[in-house]
This record gives C-alpha cells, sequence and structure tokens, in this order.
C-alpha cells in the first residue's frame, strides 16, 4: 500500500492541474518538447558550399530555442536564438537566410529549447564535454523545462 501511495505521488508531482471555467483539465509534465527537428533536405542530406540551409522544427509548447552548430573541425558556435510559440516553424524566419559555408563535411546541429530566456551564456568554442557545457547554458537560464533534440548535414 505504501509503494502505492509514493508511486501516485510521484505521478502527481508531474501534472499540472488547471481550472478552465467549471471544467478540471490537467496536462502530463512527460514528453519532449521538440517533436520536430530537421534540415529541410531531410536528415544526413548534402549541400554543397554558398547553398542555403534551413531547418524544420515542431515545438509542444512555446519557449526559447537556441540553433547550435558544431562544425568538422569540432567548433561550436551558436547560430541564433528565438522565441517560438507551439507549432510547426522553418528557421530561420522571415528574410534571414543561412548559408552553407566551409569546412567541408559532417555538420551537427542542435535544436536547445527552454521555457525561459537563455541569459547571458552563449554556446561557442571547442567542447570536449557537450553536457558539461549545456549544463552551465540550462543553468544560466534558470530553465525548469528544457530539450535538446540533435540533426545533421553535409556540406560538400
Amino acid at each position: 500500500m505504501r509503494f502505492l501511495l509514493v508511486l501516485l505521488a510521484g505521478f502527481l508531482s508531474a501534472c499540472t492541474v488547471t481550472l478552465e471555467g467549471l471544467t478540471l483539465t490537467y496536462r502530463l509534465g512527460y514528453g519532449p518538447a521538440i517533436l520536430r527537428f530537421e534540415p529541410d533536405r531531410g536528415a544526413g542530406a548534402t549541400y554543397f558550399l554558398g547553398e542555403e540551409v534551413r531547418f524544420l522544427l515542431t515545438l509542444a509548447e512555446p519557449g526559447w530555442v537556441s540553433l547550435v552548430v558544431q562544425d568538422p573541425d569540432g567548433y561550436t558556435y551558436e547560430l541564433d536564438r528565438f522565441y517560438l510559440d507551439r507549432g510547426t516553424h522553418v528557421l530561420p524566419p522571415g528574410a534571414y537566410r543561412y548559408t552553407t559555408a566551409p569546412p567541408p563535411g559532417l555538420h551537427r546541429v542542435r535544436a536547445v529549447y527552454t521555457e525561459s530566456p537563455p541569459a547571458g551564456v552563449r554556446l561557442q568554442g571547442v567542447y570536449t564535454n557537450w553536457d558539461a557545457r549545456l549544463r552551465v547554458y540550462l543553468e544560466a537560464s534558470g530553465a525548469r523545462r528544457y530539450d535538446v533534440a540533435e540533426t545533421y548535414f553535409y556540406v560538400r
């Protein structure tokens, strides 16, 4: 019986309960915030130097998204930050363009979602431990909820 109570308490602690008029609704805090993230030609696609690359991103809930690229030389840099509503987006938005540049080879791109705006820390440099650097970034943002998705493409 005690195990059942502990299990129920753990389950309920992950819920958000909201009153809407006379209807009681709830949403579980499980599940990813990033539902889809890939280049416009699909993961693993090839782009030639100077070609435009866009990304398709689907969010389950609104929040801040930082796009972080790791080039074939291991250099990591933050490409952009956006506040986006839930739904599907094509990045970059509007008239902005991402154009492929040297070095050729495998380019890994991460979308880092946080519920609150990233503050003061940028992801830039050569990292031997991506997870440790990401923790510093997330702690600086004060985000209680975050998600990371990764995709890749090749530049020839």
